[in-house]
């Protein structure tokens, strides 16, 4: 297997449960202890975190066709800062209740349009 793949698809794989455990975490500690609008957030962090590290494994079994595709492994690393920027700084707005994490969490959903983007580029280049 292309080291490319590999690591896409554990990380992929380790974000995945990751999103899980926390959201099990949101579920079950944080419901009524925080706002519904908190609560909210923390939700929203969970989705994107969930949806984009599908879209991980989606890089690393195209990874297997395209080992060596420069715009692939862009969208892996972008998908992958996208989790740590959005929903990283949603978590921690969350449980900290620090406001400015709101002024990072623009640079993940960018890292996330970037990374789809260079997912595209990827595959018209193939």
């Amino acid at each position: 297997m292309p080291a490319s793949a590999r690591l896409f698809l554990s990380l992929g794989a380790a974000l995945a449960a990751m999103a899980v455990v926390l959201g099990a975490f949101g579920a079950h500690a944080l419901k009524g202890r925080l706002p519904a609008e908190m609560l909210a957030v923390y939700h929203t962090a969970v989705e994107y975190h969930f949806w984009h590290a599908l879209g991980l494994l989606a890089v690393g079994l195209a990874c297997l066709h395209l080992p060596d595709s420069f715009w692939l492994r862009a969208a892996g690393w972008l998908l992958a800062a996208g989790v740590l920027l959005f929903s990283g700084s949603l978590y921690l707005l969350v449980l900290s209740g620090a406001r400015w994490l709101g002024a990072v969490t623009p640079f993940g959903g960018l890292a996330f349009v970037l990374g789809w983007l260079a997912f595209v580029i990827a595959v018209l280049r193939a």
